[in-house]
């Protein structure tokens, strides 16, 4: 079992020190684990993730001082072996005793007297030294201090909420695909597999699973019956509102998951664009599987020069390139590859892909512009700024306090995703 901390350590070295994403890195370390040993590696890395400032602090005050160069590995695998005495629930001898092991699988047993002193002297004043972590906000929040004072600026209310669900394991949605049966009859063939769950009737494709499985044991996935998607994801194509006969781009379209959906509840022509070619065989994947299809356009939504044929769309969905904080319990390492500087970037970004792409749409179309981030710049301030300077846009709103001075909807971490959502009408 040693194998699985070195492989952590290593995996988050990757990410942490190089700006790796965990969404690459994680596929890759697990391939050389057998199949048993893939969810521990898992759970050690988002672990890790979820905790960084505070593994940062303890080893901080344990060493005299930081592992670098060429031991920098070992720096993580430090804090691979704290999170497991301090989070999970593997007797303490054995998280020492593995991670101390791990050590020969990284091809440096010299350390092993180190690594094995910093653990045990955790566990000795474990109780000082997360008293002394709680007194650091970054720390007892375990999110960058940017991102705290942001969050505390936009939310001053629900700020610690949003911290707090960011750290939860996100939950497993799954999304009915209503050409193959309603969202009650797939519930029962659930109850019959004995997979517990939950209906809820704001979420008319969801079922919310009561644990995560795997998704070869769901009734008929394989057939397309239903996607793994989170509700607030799945409320995209409901306010698209997608109709037969219709012509709809749905651009950043990858991975595909919202591309399916609307296709799942429209005979649409629908062109699917994303400018990453990688991504884009997602969606071709996700279509295949769900017995469906569009045209996926590898392309730039900023630049529709290039690409588009001049006839315009009744419906497009607009899911921008966002800072993607409100997933961050899904993705982890959001918190430490993002930076403060980041959200202007993409701010300016979001702002030159509505500009580009508005033009594409008919008078009287939809569009609904969608990110799965928390933060207003990317948010109600976007949308209001489009509203200003485009005459010719118009708000629908999605619910009773959605106006043109506050416009849209946003979701918080919790019970779904946080995801923003405002709907627009060309006049």
């Amino acid at each position: 079992m040693a194998n699985v901390r070195a492989l952590a350590a290593q995996t988050l070295f990757q990410v942490v020190d190089k700006g790796q994403s965990l969404t690459t890195q994680l596929p890759y370390a697990s391939r050389q684990l057998p199949v048993k040993d893939r969810a521990l590696l898992q759970q050690i890395c988002y672990g890790v993730l979820r905790y960084l400032p505070s593994l940062e602090h303890y080893c901080q005050q344990l060493l005299e001082q930081p592992l670098k160069g060429k031991n920098r590995v070992f720096q993580f695998l430090l804090y691979v072996g704290i999170y497991q005495l301090q989070h999970m629930r593997v007797p303490s001898h054995a998280a020492v005793a593995e991670t101390v092991n791990a050590a020969n699988k990284l091809q440096a047993p010299g350390l092993k007297g180190l690594i094995n002193a910093v653990l045990r002297n955790f566990q000795r004043a474990q109780e000082t030294l997360e008293a002394s972590a709680n007194a650091i906000p970054v720390c007892k929040y375990n999110h960058p201090g940017w991102f705290i004072k942001k969050l505390q600026a936009a939310y001053p209310e629900h700020w610690e909420e949003i911290l707090t669900a960011n750290q939860q394991q996100a939950p497993m949605w799954l999304r009915v695909n209503q050409r193959q049966s309603s969202t009650t009859d797939y519930a029962a063939r659930l109850d019959a597999e004995g997979i517990a769950h939950t209906l809820d009737a704001d979420f008319v494709d969801g079922i919310l699973l009561t644990k995560p499985v795997d998704v070869q044991q769901l009734p008929d996935f394989a057939q397309g019956a239903s996607s793994v998607q989170d509700a607030a994801a799945q409320m995209a194509a409901r306010l698209l509102d997608p109709q037969d006969g219709e012509h709809i781009l749905d651009a950043c379209a990858a991975p595909g998951g919202k591309t399916c959906h609307i296709l799942e509840l429209a005979d649409a022509n629908v062109i699917a664009l994303d400018a990453d070619g990688e991504r884009l065989k997602r969606v071709d994947e996700n279509l295949k599987r769900l017995h469906l299809s569009a045209q996926c356009l590898e392309a730039d939504a900023a630049n529709p020069d290039n690409w588009w044929q001049g006839k315009q769309f009744d419906r497009i969905l607009l899911d921008v390139p966002c800072s993607a904080t409100g997933v961050i319990r899904r993705h982890p390492d959001i918190k430490w590859l993002r930076r403060a500087t980041d959200i202007e970037e993409l701010a300016a970004l979001q702002a030159s892909i509505l500009d580009s792409i508005w033009p594409l749409l008919k008078p009287g179309g939809t569009l609904v512009y969608a990110t799965c981030s928390v933060l207003p710049q990317e948010n109600t301030e976007q949308v209001t700024a489009f509203l200003t300077r485009t005459q010719d846009a118009q708000l629908k709103p999605l619910h009773d306090q959605d106006t043109p001075e506050k416009p849209g909807l946003q979701l918080l971490p919790g019970h779904t995703d946080g995801f923003y959502y405002a709907r627009l009408k060309k006049q």
